[in-house]
């Protein structure tokens, strides 16, 4: 079957074919091919970092162009040692040169660097004098030049533009075998060879390279989409509780709202109105709670029957945590008042969630609690020691400290968390709670 152009004119699978590989060709060698690409930085520490004096390892990222000079310098001394061709110092010099100059170009224009390789060849192969007569086209030190060049480009570029490198390789050598074949033998099996095996050992490290970069992209994504599903969960949990929180005192609102007039005899029409609109608006507004917040229930859960938590509660916790064998101390300070139930749930969990990570992470370690009745909030500070050593701590993704951000971000709190000096870890907390005035201190209507 074939396919016709524009203009009427046939083409067949096989010319389509080798369109697409003139195409192919084109865009992996010529096109650009004297474009700027510089060799990147090398990212994070390299294996033998650490054993280099610290004046020397602020310049561990460009470990891989020292390499490649290093290369150069080793091609420049090599081809100047095995020249033996008859043009004295001042030629081998120049071959030697000539050799090097493709290796530091792979530095930041790869493409270019091999048709300059290529170009070098052509030129010592043509200059008996400088190429000698018993290793042709390549001498010794175009040989390695030449070699170390491809497998440069290929750990920039990829196996394909290493298969088009080895193949046009071939086709130079033979090319060059065939116009001087009379006068020269040739050593293309040799660099077909070395090349090959070069070429393939560059390809395996450049896919193992781009796939482990992929990997760790893939990892940084899930990274974040399970962060994100974490902070969804903890802002529905939170979500859960405050629902419960706020729907038990709208239901108390409309209770007491309803049953107030029954407790004045003869009360007044107008405040028997403002009770019944009271009742009303608790009611209407419970049931539009119950309508948005209710949507973060799943379809299993169901509401506790006890109460949710306090601070009140915290003496239970930490004996529930002394006998799982953390050694933890409370310290109270401060008038000790009531607060919010929104925040007394809210620092409860906090506490739960420092000393379970502690339970976790430093098993062993001894705690201490700090909970502060301050003007103006409520502030708390749980510390634990440096883990003994003698149980394996429990692995953890970290995603407590997220909730406990979520609910004090919530109160427009603060917190910090972090290692302390010791070695252990801190987790200091403060909630801003606004202060009640004290009955009859209030602005009175009709005051000036």
């Amino acid at each position: 079957m074939s396919e016709r152009t524009t203009g009427g004119t046939a083409r067949t699978p096989e010319f389509r074919l080798a369109s697409d590989v003139i195409a192919t060709l084109r865009q992996d060698l010529l096109t650009d091919a004297l474009a700027y690409r510089p060799l990147p930085l090398a990212e994070g520490p390299g294996r033998f970092t650490r054993w280099l004096p610290a004046s020397i390892r602020r310049y561990a990222p460009w470990r891989q162009y020292a390499a490649v000079v290093a290369l150069a310098l080793l091609v420049l001394v090599f081809t100047t040692a095995s020249q033996t061709g008859y043009m004295g110092d001042a030629g081998r010099l120049f071959a030697a040169l000539l050799a090097a100059a493709p290796v530091l170009m792979t530095l930041v224009r790869p493409i270019a660097a091999w048709w300059a390789a290529v170009a070098m060849t052509v030129v010592l192969a043509a200059m008996p004098g400088l190429a000698g007569s018993d290793f042709w086209p390549w001498s010794p030190g175009a040989f390695l030049s030449y070699v170390s060049v491809m497998f440069l480009v290929t750990l920039r570029t990829g196996p394909r533009v290493a298969v088009w490198m080895w193949t046009l390789t071939l086709a130079l050598g033979f090319a060059l075998s065939v116009l001087i074949y009379d006068r020269f033998g040739s050593n293309l099996p040799e660099v077909a060879v070395t090349s090959a095996f070069a070429l393939a050992i560059a390809s395996s490290l450049q896919i193992r390279r781009h796939a482990r970069a992929e990997v760790s992209a893939q990892q940084e994504v899930t990274a974040v989409e399970r962060d994100k599903r974490t902070l969804l969960e903890e802002r529905t949990t939170i979500a859960r509780e405050l629902h419960d929180v706020v729907a038990h005192h709208m239901s108390v609102v409309a209770i007491q709202a309803e049953a107030a007039p029954y407790r004045v005899q003869n009360p007044p029409p107008e405040l028997e109105a403002a009770f019944v609109t009271i009742r009303e608006n608790a009611v209407a507004a419970l049931t539009e709670l119950r309508r948005v917040l209710g949507v973060v229930r799943s379809a299993d859960y169901e509401a506790p029957d006890a109460p949710q938590p306090t601070l009140a509660s915290l003496d239970g916790l930490l004996a529930n945590v002394r006998e799982a064998g953390l050694s933890v101390e409370k310290t109270v300070t401060g008038a000790v008042r009531e607060l919010p139930q929104g925040v007394e749930l809210s620092a409860y969990r906090i506490i739960q969630e420092a000393v379970s990570n502690t339970l976790r992470h430093a098993p062993g370690a001894a705690a201490t609690v700090e909970v502060s009745y301050v003007l103006g909030g409520l502030g708390i500070r749980v510390v634990n020691e440096a883990g003994t050593g003698d149980v394996r701590p429990s692995p953890g993704a970290g995603h407590g400290i997220t909730g406990m951000r979520e609910r004090v971000a919530m109160l427009e709190g603060e917190m910090t968390a972090g290692g302390t000096g010791a070695g252990g870890y801190e987790v200091a907390v403060f909630i801003p709670v606004p202060s009640r005035p004290e009955p009859g201190t209030g602005p009175r209507e009709g005051v000036a």
